[in-house]
């Protein structure tokens, strides 16, 4: 698994605001990625302060809410789900496929002790591969559902599996609560998981230091 954040130590790049205002406990957007046959598969999180929540990701009037790929998104024929909420962990076994099918979440990766929620979201060219977007929809969990709380500082929002190589970009609002229990709020938070250009750069003297090691 490449896990960006590694990146972050030194590039800046995984805990990423290109743009966009956030407040308190919320201090940004952080992913893994790992291959397989089905492409590279990211898992994208908010990152927040011991004891924070997230409690909703949304589009609005003011900033919508997008998340969109090079070449778009898998989705598993004929079972694809859109959120987690709908991803019994048994299917799995009957369509291994769907272990690599895109979807939202509010912390939760099936839908055991899952009670998020859906509001305003047309998924449906989602569902057919295409893009994620909404200017008056939002998935959310309520503060009294553990699936909110920050684990190990961060909580997950997607999964998203694309061809290899490709990368997952958007823009996203998202609110919750911090440790005291007030409230926070991130508005137009853009991310991209194709590393900058700064990171690109430090690969590639990190490549040329290991085979000159080599010689």
């Amino acid at each position: 698994m490449n896990n960006l954040k590694l990146l972050g130590l030194t590039a800046g790049v995984s805990s990423l605001m290109l743009a966009g205002s956030a407040t308190a406990d919320f201090t940004g957007v952080s992913w893994t990625m790992s291959s397989s046959s089905y492409g590279d598969t990211y898992l994208i999180y908010a990152d927040l302060d011991s004891g924070g929540q997230l409690n909703a990701v949304y589009g609005d009037d003011i900033n919508a809410l997008t998340i969109s790929s090079d070449g778009g998104f898998y989705q598993t024929p004929s079972w694809s789900v859109d959120t987690t909420f709908a991803l019994n962990p048994s299917l799995i076994a009957v369509f291994p496929s769907l272990a690599y099918d895109s979807w939202v979440t509010i912390g939760l990766e099936d839908n055991v002790g899952n009670n998020m929620l859906n509001i305003g979201i047309d998924f449906t060219d989602f569902n057919s591969g295409g893009s994620l977007w909404t200017d008056n929809g939002s998935w959310f969990a309520t503060p009294d559902d553990a699936q909110v709380h920050e684990v190990n500082g961060s909580v997950l929002i997607g999964q998203f599996t694309v061809a290899s190589g490709d990368h997952v970009f958007g823009s996203l609002n998202m609110q919750g609560k911090n440790a005291d229990l007030s409230n926070w709020n991130a508005d137009g938070i853009a991310f991209d998981t194709a590393p900058a250009p700064g990171a690109l750069a430090l690969l590639g003297l990190a490549g040329i230091a290991t085979r000159r090691r080599r010689k």
